[in-house]
């Protein structure tokens, strides 16, 4: 089992920053990617930026230059660093990562898990 945690939401102001953080935990996993994605009132769940443990990184046209994804060597913590924010940045933020669970040498398995989301509010 893993579990997600984000932190790091808030209200902020137009050109301000944030950073989320989503923290992996569990037993005898591995991150293989993590991602973040945002859903805004009325609007389909987007994917905004992901990190491979590699440390190849992607993001969507809306936010590159201003969102930087990382994720630490032990592959259980994940940040996005959001800069110049943005009214349309407001949204619900949830991290996302596909793992791998492998409780025994010869068993192991993927696993998808979500966090519970974090609000991100840009405003004047």
């Amino acid at each position: 089992q893993v579990q997600l945690a984000e932190s790091g939401g808030g209200s902020v102001q137009p050109g301000g920053s944030l950073r989320l953080s989503c923290s992996a935990s569990g037993r005898a996993f591995s991150i293989n990617v993590m991602s973040w994605y945002r859903q805004a009132p009325g609007k389909e769940r987007e994917l905004v930026a992901s990190i491979t443990s590699g440390g190849s990184t992607s993001y969507a046209d809306s936010v590159k230059g201003r969102f930087t994804i990382s994720l630490n060597n032990r592959g259980n913590m994940g940040y996005m660093q959001m800069n110049s924010l943005k009214p349309e940045d407001t949204a619900v933020y949830y991290c996302y990562a596909a793992t791998t669970v492998a409780p025994v040498i010869e068993a192991s398995w993927p696993l998808e898990v979500w966090g519970q989301g974090t609000l991100v509010t840009v405003s004047s």
